[in-house]
């Protein structure tokens, strides 16, 4: 069984284009997504009709991200990031935002043995992972994972780092983002997973993209386009 995983596309069509032609020259069973669909600015609208294309010739499982969430909100004068998110409405088809604000937290699949979320299980705000600004613990980690059931292999998104442990008999990944990248490398990135049976194997994908095209449409397009184009070709999130 192979399974492609990615998520964090953050409206960004360009990464995600370039990580489509690589998915699909491995031939995967199974493709997921791991949400934060359309937050950003490199073309979200182009973002979004990719990933519905994927989803209709692949049959891509999707689960929410914190962002997807938000674009499910109402938006009034306290909604926090109102002026980004009203850009993002004003980009995206009728129903987009209330599509991704929909889908699960969680999904699972190969009978349960691999479970994959955006943050935890239950949460697409809390970080799997991440304890501030350091690797949580492992007793943190599960606590924060709770009952897992027979599951080998638990991969989440939301942090933009690439990770990977074992925690006794569960092999715990983050598969990193496709886009808004934390480690000033702007490389998109996604997981391919193999196995089954309780015995799987974790491949770290990472794949150039033209990230001066994705600049340049921010800085004419986007919400703040000077600063999200900075950001693409730094491959850094400014804070």
């Amino acid at each position: 069984m192979k399974i492609a995983v990615f998520g964090d596309v953050h409206g960004n069509r360009f990464a995600l284009e370039a990580v489509a032609r690589d998915i699909e020259a491995h031939q995967p069973d199974v493709w997921v997504n791991l949400g934060d669909q359309l937050f950003g600015g490199a073309d979200p609208a182009g973002a979004w009709h990719l990933q519905q294309q994927l989803r209709a010739q692949h049959g891509v499982l999707e689960v929410r991200g914190n962002t997807d969430e938000r674009l499910g909100q109402p938006l009034t004068e306290t909604t926090e990031k109102r002026e980004m998110l009203a850009w993002l409405h004003a980009q995206l088809p009728e129903g987009a935002g209330a599509s991704v604000a929909a889908l699960p937290t969680s999904v699972t699949l190969t009978g349960g043995e691999v479970l994959a979320a955006h943050g935890t299980p239950d949460s697409a705000w809390t970080y799997l992972l991440r304890d501030g600004k350091a690797w949580a613990s492992d007793d943190l980690v599960q606590e924060r994972l709770g009952d897992t059931g027979n599951a080998r292999v638990v991969i989440v998104g939301h942090s933009h780092l690439e990770h990977v442990r074992q925690i006794g008999s569960l092999t715990v990944v983050n598969a990193g983002a496709v886009s808004r990248q934390k480690d000033g490398s702007p490389l998109a990135r996604w997981v391919l997973l193999e196995g089954g049976d309780g015995i799987w194997t974790v491949t770290f994908r990472r794949v150039p993209y033209d990230t001066e095209s994705a600049a340049r449409w921010a800085e004419k397009h986007a919400y703040q386009g000077a600063r999200e184009a900075a950001q693409l070709r730094a491959g850094k999130i400014s804070k």
